[in-house]
């Protein structure tokens, strides 16, 4: 999380940058790269619907087979933006699934209707998109981050990298796109939960959450030699194996399981607003990055 003070709720967002998530193919392989070094990949809603672009442009590109999500930062993302002069919760976006704008209302709704488009609803698209993808994983994993690496199709992990989701702290049960029981088997998921310490890349493979871990130095070779491989494969095949492996989560019960934990998930926010006077139970970038480095250090 960043070090950053959230801006007032008139200020409007300070962009450090036009490209939050930067676009390149190379031999059949889209490459989808979060930008934004400064603030460690923190999740705007500008990065996310950059990010929506470059997902349909590689869909609509029928030369490419595969994508790629990366960084090229110290960290592959540190979560949602909760701190950061482009934190962007209170703007209003050309939106892409069938909610309405969230800018003007109040209350409880104005947090449920924005996760519902940016958070929820674009996991699940993302999910869904008909070619191969490929998370591509280093450094710090944490929270937000957690939902771009678990709708991709395969994570590949450098040595050094971990994952986290410290959100109990701040009176949620979980992130938004709560898969953590599929990712993960029950009792580890409330262990990674109940404690909210980092997780190993090498106890994540381990666990089955990831699909390789190797050198850090050979992390982008070996994401390159699996998407090589998987071009090889016929598009419609490729998408047909996709298509049937999430029908089968589906069945059972994951997308059910999101919806709910989903509606536990704004219910917190409720109670943090009755109780806190903000929905995020008083928290910014700082605070959850002291506690996050606090957890670290005695763990």
């Amino acid at each position: 999380m960043s070090d950053s003070i959230v801006p007032p709720v008139d200020q409007p967002p300070e962009y450090e940058s036009a490209e939050p998530v930067l676009y390149e193919v190379q031999d059949g392989v889209a490459y989808v790269t979060l930008n934004r070094p400064q603030y460690h990949n923190a999740q705007n809603s500008q990065m996310t619907y950059a990010l929506d672009d470059a997902f349909q442009r590689a869909v609509n590109d029928d030369d490419v087979k595969c994508i790629v999500l990366k960084s090229d930062a110290k960290h592959f993302t540190a979560g949602h933006d909760i701190g950061t002069p482009g934190r962007d919760f209170h703007s209003s976006f050309d939106r892409r699934l069938m909610w309405y704008d969230h800018a003007n209302k109040g209350g409880a709704e104005k947090a449920y209707v924005r996760e519902q488009e940016v958070y929820l609803g674009m996991c699940k698209r993302w999910r869904a998109i008909p070619k191969p993808t490929i998370a591509q994983v280093h450094g710090a994993c944490i929270a937000g981050g957690l939902m771009l690496a678990w709708v991709c199709d395969l994570i590949v992990a450098s040595d050094d990298a971990f994952f986290q989701d410290p959100v109990l702290q701040m009176g949620f049960p979980g992130i938004e796109y709560f898969a953590h029981c599929h990712e993960l088997n029950p009792r580890i998921a409330k262990e990674f939960l109940f404690l909210g310490e980092r997780m190993s890349a090498q106890r994540a493979y381990e666990m089955g959450m990831v699909n390789r871990v190797v050198a850090r130095d050979d992390l982008a070779a070996e994401v390159a030699r699996i998407t090589a491989r998987i071009a090889e494969q016929p598009r419609l095949a490729l998408q047909l194996a996709k298509q049937a492996c999430n029908h089968m989560e589906t069945l059972s019960g994951k997308e059910a399981g999101i919806d709910a934990s989903f509606g536990y998930h704004h219910f917190a926010h409720a109670n943090n607003q009755l109780v806190d006077g903000d929905y995020i139970g008083g928290f910014d970038g700082k605070k959850m990055a002291d506690s996050n480095k606090r957890q670290a250090e005695e763990s």
